[in-house]
């Protein structure tokens, strides 16, 4: 079921800014968003970015430790929300990095919310062409330990993410 609700042209740029990993200054690399929360605008017409919910590439090491706690911080308990989180992470083979597609609906947003949401899904992921990865995260449990986002990205041939090891 779709809920006529559009995607800001901001989503996208975001979205094609962070897909694009061409050779930048170190300067551009460092304004890269590591991870960005999208919500509903308050007429609950349009997905938006969030003011202020992000990581910077550059604030990694300077006011960010571990970017993945950092970003699990950004989640609001009690409301619904998109994400894009661009994992760093290392199998035995090799190291590779990926955006992730999360829809982030706890058990405790209200039932409107996580209806709209889930209705609004559609119309975001099929902006965000060439996602590999797509978690669905219903809670604080199932996102504060990262091994949970290492078997998403390639099962338990995943040995690190964030330069942590599982």
């Amino acid at each position: 079921m779709a809920s006529g609700v559009t995607v800001n042209d901001e989503v996208i740029k975001v979205f094609n800014d962070m897909k694009v990993r061409k050779s930048s200054t170190q300067e551009e690399i460092k304004k890269r968003k590591k991870a960005v929360l999208f919500c509903l605008s308050d007429d609950k017409r349009q997905i938006i970015v969030e003011e202020a919910k992000q990581i910077l590439v550059g604030d990694i090491g300077d006011t960010v430790e571990d970017p993945y706690t950092a970003f699990v911080k950004l989640l609001p308990l009690n409301d619904c929300r998109y994400a894009l989180y661009d994992a760093t992470y290392e199998t035995k083979e090799s190291k590779k990095e990926d955006l992730v597609f999360i829809f982030w609906a706890p058990e405790s947003a209200p039932l409107k919310s996580k209806m709209i949401y889930a209705s609004s899904k559609d119309a975001i992921k099929k902006k965000f062409t060439g996602i590999k990865h797509e978690w669905q995260v219903n809670g604080l449990d199932d996102i504060k330990d990262r091994s949970t986002l290492g078997e998403k990205l390639g099962g338990n041939v995943v040995v690190s993410l964030e330069g942590k090891p599982l």
